[in-house]
């Protein structure tokens, strides 16, 4: 039987989920709604999957993720936001998870996310599938770096001509802090500009079909 840790800091929200679970046959070995109270159960506390929400008191979700990665064995994680997949699960991603799931989604596609992830595979939307596909694209082509997830999604929204703040508001960063990620890019790409960058994002592939 797969069971899961569950963290997420509301307790209605964690009952609501153990009893969904519950009904297809998953176990909630564990529960937290922080990292201090998660911590001391990775060790003691058997699970096949952390069922992670990224909006937590403390460390957020995706910090937790990065923590994982310091660990002996990495926890096998699935994320569960109510946060858009555009851009979180990037992000998720990118520190670790193994799937990313809405608190939109039907409990079917939850119960298959934790199967897929229990098994130690990747469960993403089409749409974000997609997305990685293209990532993947950009690292295969010899005459550029290797792009991270979060400088892939950052060449998309600036080769749509987004403003410095509205792509800080839709990555959840500050920002003076997309600035730095912005020169970097451009400095990582050996372009000079917007235009440039528009030139490489639609060479590549990554823009949206109009």
């Amino acid at each position: 039987m797969t069971s899961v840790l569950l963290v997420d800091d509301h307790a209605l929200i964690r009952r609501g989920l153990r009893d969904a679970l519950a009904e297809e046959g998953i176990t909630v070995a564990g529960e937290a709604g922080c990292w201090d109270e998660l911590e001391p159960q990775l060790a003691a506390v058997p699970c096949d999957v952390v069922l992670l929400d990224i909006q937590l008191p403390g460390p957020s979700g995706l910090e937790i993720l990065e923590r994982f990665g310091m660990r002996p064995q990495r926890p096998r994680a699935l994320v569960l936001s109510m946060y858009p997949e555009d851009p979180y699960a990037l992000r998720a991603l990118d520190a670790g998870a193994l799937g990313y799931v809405p608190k939109s989604a039907e409990t079917a596609q939850l119960v298959e996310a934790i199967a897929r992830v229990a098994r130690g595979e990747r469960h993403v939307s089409q749409a974000i599938a997609r997305l990685l596909a293209a990532v993947r694209a950009t690292e295969a082509d010899a005459g550029q770096e290797r792009l991270s997830p979060r400088e892939q999604m950052l060449v998309v929204l600036l080769a749509q001509g987004l403003r410095l703040p509205e792509i800080a508001e839709r990555m959840a960063l500050p920002p003076r802090t997309v600035g730095v990620y912005r020169a970097r890019l451009l400095e990582k790409l050996k372009v000079s500009g917007p235009a440039e960058l528009a030139h490489y994002a639609a060479r590549q592939g990554l823009l949206p079909a109009t």
